[in-house]
């Protein structure tokens, strides 16, 4: 398995980048609508789920939810990695912004509210900062 699995360093590492484009999720659908190019899909019991960038599936004029920003995490995480998205998580609650996770093969990509997509890049790259000071105390670093 390649990608990094080791907590510290991929904390250190995340290099969170926004993807400039909103996007939505929609669900409960037999087929991927003629025209449109999901970001990702997902098989639930209860049809297709897709990922889709706004500006193509308001084309469609169907439902969907509000806009969310993608936040990819640069660094290549190993998918056996243990505790990278439960700290983003920690980081995004405390600043009480939801969290939709979406690991694929070399990156995780966190999607959060479209309005609340600055407040998160700040948590994370500050959660990335805290990780890259290592385990000295406060003391230590100044």
């Amino acid at each position: 398995m390649s990608g990094e699995r080791d907590l510290a360093r991929l904390l250190a590492s995340l290099a969170p980048a926004l993807d400039p484009e909103p996007y939505v999720f929609v669900g409960g659908l037999d087929v991927v609508p003629p025209g449109i190019m999901p970001l990702a899909t997902f098989r639930e019991a209860e049809g297709l789920s897709l990922v889709v960038a706004v500006s193509m599936w308001a084309a469609t004029g169907r439902p969907a939810s509000a806009p969310y920003a993608r936040l990819t995490m640069m660094v290549h995480s190993s998918l056996e990695a243990v505790g990278m998205t439960a700290a983003i998580a920690d980081a995004l609650t405390e600043r009480n912004i939801s969290a939709n996770v979406v690991a694929a093969y070399h990156h995780d990509h966190i999607f959060v509210p479209w309005d609340r997509r600055q407040e998160a890049m700040e948590a994370i790259k500050a959660l990335a900062e805290a990780a890259s000071w290592g385990p000295a105390t406060d003391k230590e670093r100044l």
